[in-house]
């Protein structure tokens, strides 16, 4: 990915400073911390860990700070912030925990997520000090995802560079005041560790410089997951990457470090699915066509959804987009269809966020993945699904509309059948932007062996534990870049050994 240098300069730490930082002699220096990778939990630890006055090594592989803050939106949830207060909402880190241990039905880590929900508010306050500010009318109790009770969900007014542009000129005058060293453009491909498997420092790669050994007290794992790397995430979730959808340097180096060093996997198997994409090609992983959010509190569905075998397998207006997502992670290779007729299109808000009723009807003739047939049975041969299959679903589905039967999945939203040519189908796949395994951690975020013993000296956090570890089988609203930055506080504020 080419960042816009501009957006970077404007991010307030400008490349002339970022070189000066990188030309330091850290191959002659002895760390406190060194840490790997310099973006969403990265530059917190680093920056915390400085300002208490340890001696910083931050290494990241990017010619720029930031990662996935590029990217990211950015949104964040806490109790107790100064953005609550102004509205008057009453909210307490209890209640924030319960709430992100119902919406993933317990299935995360719960010292990890109280940890998070405990300290989360007080990481935001810190934000909004340095400048943070969100969006009107935030914060919410939800956006994409299955919504809190409470408003403690935000996103900041420039998104993830929001976040970014808080930390900057805090860590810049770490660097200036040469308590924190920077490396760009170097990659982390070894840890170098003694007899008895005790972490002393790494082996950096910067190019034209060769390999270099770098000693320090603690090292911290900061790299983002593997969401970029089709064998490494099969490997470790047993489920194939489908879509190119994740930050491009998330290619799971950290994971690689942490196992070599003895470092045990958890949470592939909390793996969890987003809904509609509309892939480029057949081709996986593939790039993004469109997305259709599928999601009922942003549009009431008026068509259908079918799998591979052209049967309704969920309820299209279910309450919870979780529920929704669940039901399509069940399917084959997680594809669905979405089907309707002219009737539906002419009357319902487009399916597709932006895109108008005319391009929906005409989308065909530029992607495979949208039918459009005069026809239930032309249709169901274009989209390659079963014409019986699909006659037998869409006549029950009109038969209970027509009855005022129930609908055999519980759908109140029934506005209209399908019944009036041309009939649509628009093919999606279930996918992720994120890993779920990551490297297993205890409270303190130190990495932990097969027999659950920390490995001494190495700690990890941010997308390199996973997102399974606080958001759980679900996705939960901001559990994955709150904390991030809340661990690389409390890492470099409180946790990190240090003798200074």
């Amino acid at each position: 990915m080419s960042i816009d240098r501009r957006r970077f300069l404007g991010a307030g730490l400008g490349s002339a400073l970022m070189l000066k930082a990188q030309m330091s002699s850290a191959e002659a220096k002895r760390y406190d911390v060194i840490v790997i990778g310099g973006g969403t939990a990265g530059i917190p630890t680093a920056l915390f860990a400085a300002q208490r006055g340890a001696k910083v090594l931050l290494v990241e592989k990017s010619s720029t700070l930031g990662g996935t803050l590029f990217w990211s939106t950015g949104q964040i949830a806490g109790a107790g912030t100064v953005f609550q207060q102004r509205l008057g909402i009453e909210d307490t880190p209890q209640a924030h925990f319960a709430d992100c241990m119902r919406i993933n039905r317990n299935s995360a880590d719960p010292g990890l997520t109280e940890l998070t929900t405990r300290h989360a508010g007080e990481t935001i306050n810190w934000l909004a000090r340095h400048g943070f500010e969100v969006m009107q009318d935030h914060p919410v109790t939800g956006i994409g995802h299955d919504h809190f009770t409470v408003r403690r969900y935000q996103q900041g007014v420039s998104s993830g560079l929001s976040i970014l542009n808080a930390f900057l000129p805090s860590l810049q005058a770490q660097i200036e005041a040469g308590r924190v060293d920077v490396m760009l453009a170097t990659e982390v491909v070894d840890l170098i560790q003694n007899q008895q498997g005790v972490v002393q420092g790494v082996v950096s790669n910067a190019a034209g410089k060769g390999l270099r050994d770098i000693y320090g007290r603690s090292v911290v794992l900061a790299t983002g997951g593997c969401a970029a790397n089709p064998r490494l995430f099969e490997e470790l979730h047993g489920v194939p990457l489908y879509a190119k959808t994740a930050y491009p340097t998330s290619m799971g180096s950290g994971l690689v470090l942490g196992m070599a060093a003895g470092g045990q996997i958890r949470g592939g198997d909390k793996y969890a699915s987003l809904p509609g994409l509309i892939p480029a090609a057949h081709e996986y992983p593939t790039t993004m066509h469109a997305f259709a959010p599928l999601h009922p509190k942003v549009r009431q569905p008026w068509e259908i959804l079918v799998n591979a075998r052209a049967d309704r397998f969920v309820r299209e207006d279910h309450p919870s987009v979780d529920h929704i997502e669940h039901g399509i992670l069940a399917q084959p290779a997680q594809r669905h269809w979405a089907i309707y007729d002219a009737a539906m299109l002419s009357q319902s808000p487009p399916i597709i966020p932006k895109w108008d009723r005319q391009r929906l009807a005409t989308e065909h003739s530029r992607s495979d993945m949208f039918s459009r047939a005069e026809s239930l049975h032309t249709l169901a041969l274009t989209a390659k699904l079963d014409p019986r299959a699909l006659a037998r679903t869409v006549a029950r589905y009109n038969s209970d509309i027509a009855s005022g039967g129930t609908d055999q999945f519980g759908r109140l939203h029934r506005p209209l059948p399908i019944a009036t040519p041309p009939f649509y189908a628009i093919e999606m796949q279930g996918w992720t932007l994120v890993s779920f395994a990551g490297l297993n951690v205890d409270t303190q975020l130190r990495v932990l062996d097969s027999a659950s013993r920390p490995i001494p000296n190495l700690y990890a956090l941010g997308e390199v534990i996973g997102a399974g570890a606080t958001s759980g089988n679900a996705y939960t609203n901001g559990m994955l870049v709150t904390p991030a930055i809340t661990f690389g506080r409390l890492l470099g504020q409180r946790i990190l050994p240090l003798e200074v």
